[in-house]
């Protein structure tokens, strides 16, 4: 029975994802945001427990990727598709080609599957990630309508509202995802502070940053994570 939990936490994911496009379509964001939420939280656990109960397996693997793509991948490819259907030009020119320009966000789907895909056979990110991890770029991604529907300003929603900023931020996301950028990850051989300290320090300013800015703290923190990724290693 134990080798099932692993695969039944990682359906969990799935079924997460799933329920996350349905409310993504309905406009209802913070739902989806909260399923989302959900499914990265199980998504981090399958892979803990399968560790703790000694049932790897490479069905694990691939059910994992493939409930990543729908959560981690359907999903901000959705939800960029959205904003550009509410953006100013497409909104002002439904009739020309600019109603074909919220399929672009598609890209950030495309981008996740050939970044999980080529997860499963590269054997440098074992330890670390080579490109921004899925979960990290839909958090990025979800965290742009929260923030213009719960704490935006004049000059972030006239952003978001603008089809060309749409674009940019949409390659810069598929780029991002496949980009030959190491980062760490937070996985801990021990608990030691010596051993971990960048992923202490990053894990401190995460709680900081949400406590003191909330939503807008997301974009900010994946932006963070970045930076620190390539800084120097001692």
């Amino acid at each position: 029975m134990k080798k099932h939990i692993p695969n039944l936490i990682t359906l969990g994911n799935l079924f997460c994802g799933t329920v996350a496009i349905i409310f993504t379509v309905k406009g209802a964001l913070d739902w989806a945001a909260l399923f989302v939420a959900i499914g990265i939280f199980l998504d981090f656990f399958d892979g803990f427990f399968a560790r703790l109960l000694h049932v790897k397996s490479e069905m694990g693997l691939q059910l994992d990727s493939l409930a990543d793509m729908v959560t981690s991948g359907v999903v901000p490819g959705v939800v960029m598709f959205q904003l550009f259907n509410q953006s100013s030009y497409v909104v002002e020119n439904p009739t020309t080609w600019a109603a074909y320009l919220p399929y672009i966000g598609f890209l950030i789907t495309l981008a996740s599957a050939y970044r999980l895909a080529n997860f499963n056979i590269d054997t440098r990110q074992t330890s670390g990630f080579i490109g921004l991890p899925t979960p990290a770029n839909t958090m990025f991604i979800l965290s742009l309508p929260l923030i213009m529907q719960y704490q935006s300003t004049e000059l972030f929603d006239s952003l978001l509202h603008n089809s060309w900023v749409l674009l940019g931020i949409t390659l810069l996301s598929a780029y991002l995802l496949n980009a030959e950028i190491a980062l760490f990850a937070l996985k801990f051989s021990d608990y030691s502070f010596k051993n971990n300290a960048l992923k202490y320090i990053f894990l401190a300013l995460c709680v900081i940053l949400l406590v003191s800015l909330k939503i807008i703290a997301i974009p900010i923190i994946i932006l963070l994570y970045i930076i620190l990724s390539l800084l120097p290693k001692r």
